[in-house]
């Protein structure tokens, strides 16, 4: 059962060859037996879980079942949902009981989805690896020696590992995509205001969004299908209509055009992975595609850009986490200060320490202009360079990650290396673009992602090119040693 794609269960389900509480089922034994090596989950809600898949199964009989009714998903842990932990990977939420839930999860209840549990991640979606969870780091399926990713690592390693049919993440620089490449899994990040951020736990508001993970381009559409689309509720949230993702995924690629960024394939790109994506790219050619040389010359300078916004914004959004009201409370507090100080201390890890305190300084009094102002100045720079390529292509391609996935704790020590994990992926988010990443040919056993990005708002276009790929090859339906 785990090996099927989602309209395959879907059909399975209607057909009664087995139940949604004998697929969710499934799936536990699958978390009970796997997850002990992988920590993908921080909270599994075997009981809820089977709650809900009653009521698919109720929903089945009665003949008016959707496509995602009694499919087991799992939800990143940033996502509030009523009644279950949403900690963020945080001791600073490691009780935080959310009261209501995110948009996205709510959308997907009543699509009649199955919630398993909240998968791990990078604490406050914080990091490239995740190994900045209060939880411990989650262990790549493929290789548990090595990262899966970050930060939603643990999304991705359920994905991959087969403990779900598909799982919601966040992408604030790459978070959906390079864990996805380095998990060999399909992930999407909309474009920004896409899908609604409401209950989705900020690091930085201008930056994050929702996104999927799924073993391929047509599940991540049945997901998508359901979560995208506006929302009152949240500022941000595009008042557009949302095309049926899922209806346009066998379109025709003639005529693409497929821009090539001189600088995705230069320096710090590891030969193989290269080699592997511009092979990936040929099959293009062959689907009737056209490549065409572009350049993104800003695009070095995306990833100092984003620590000075990312971080300015996480410092801000952040300042809510204070002992008072919700969350981590130090003992015996002398006085107030001394309840903040220690509160702070004790809830947050290194990393968001780091950004909070690197996000304090740029936007400081004295320093706002040079850095914070300056930064969001060459903010526009990089979505004007997207805006000037996409005047001459469908889409962009290149690599999603300049490096297989690492040895775990291998860059902790040296947060420049690990930020630099994220060179590929960060300008998609500073410019609001979307952009996905689907496996290609491994590299010595390990997987490979090659990233698509779009205009904005063309996420049906992005499912499409992925899909297409996917139709002629194989390496989507890859799984890990021991995960078939």
């Amino acid at each position: 059962m785990q090996n099927k794609s989602i309209a395959q269960l879907a059909a399975d389900l209607r057909l009664r060859t087995y139940s949604s509480v004998e697929l969710t089922q499934h799936y536990l034994e699958r978390i009970a037996r796997l997850d002990p090596t992988l920590n993908a989950f921080i909270t599994v809600a075997a009981d809820a879980a089977l709650d809900a898949a009653h009521r698919a199964d109720a929903t089945l009989k009665r003949g008016d079942a959707g496509p995602l009714t009694g499919i087991p998903i799992a939800h990143k842990d940033i996502f509030c949902t009523q009644g279950l932990r949403t900690s963020c990977g945080s001791r600073m939420l490691d009780n935080f009981i959310a009261p209501y839930d995110a948009t996205i999860v709510e959308r997907l209840a009543a699509a009649g989805a199955v919630v398993l549990g909240k998968t791990n991640m990078d604490e406050f979606a914080m990091g490239s690896s995740n190994e900045t969870s209060w939880y411990g780091p989650v262990k790549n399926p493929w290789d548990t020696t090595r990262v899966p990713g970050g930060s939603s690592g643990g999304s991705a390693a359920a994905v991959a590992a087969r403990l779900c049919a598909a799982a919601t993440a966040s992408d604030t620089g790459g978070s959906i995509r390079q864990p996805a490449a380095l998990c060999g899994i399909t992930g999407i990040k909309p474009t920004y205001g896409r899908c609604s951020r409401w209950g989705m736990i900020a690091f930085a508001s201008s930056l994050d969004q929702a996104g999927v993970m799924a073993r391929s381009a047509a599940d991540a559409a049945f997901i998508l299908d359901e979560m995208a689309g506006f929302d009152e509720r949240d500022a941000t949230s595009a008042a557009l209509p949302v095309p049926d993702y899922v209806d346009a995924l066998d379109d025709d690629l003639h005529g693409l055009r497929i821009g090539l960024p001189k600088e995705y394939f230069g320096a710090g790109l590891d030969a193989r992975i290269g080699d592997v994506v511009m092979a990936a790219i040929k099959e293009y050619e062959a689907l009737g595609a056209e490549l065409v040389e572009i350049s993104l010359p800003n695009s070095a300078l995306s990833v100092p850009v984003y620590y000075v916004v990312a971080p300015a914004e996480c410092s801000s959004n952040l300042a809510r986490f204070d002992g008072v009201r919700y969350g981590h409370r130090c003992a015996n507090p002398v006085d107030l200060e001394d309840l903040y100080k220690r509160s702070r201390a004790e809830g947050f890890g290194p990393e968001v320490q780091r950004r909070i305190m690197i996000g304090t300084y740029v936007l400081s009094a004295g320093y706002y202009d040079a850095y914070y102002l300056k930064a969001q100045q060459i903010r526009q720079l990089i979505a004007a360079d997207f805006t000037r390529a996409f005047e001459q292509v469908d889409v962009i391609m290149g690599p999603t990650s300049p490096t297989l996935a690492f040895p775990l704790g291998s860059k902790l020590d040296d947060p420049v290396a690990m930020y630099l994990n994220d060179i590929y992926t960060i300008a998609t988010n500073l410019a609001g673009l979307p952009g996905m990443s689907i496996p290609v040919e491994p590299v010595a056993g390990l997987p490979v992602g090659l990233q698509i990005i779009g205009n904005y708002f063309q996420e049906a276009r992005l499912l499409n090119v992925a899909h297409r790929y996917q139709h002629v090859t194989h390496w989507h339906q890859a799984a890990p040693e021991g995960c078939e």
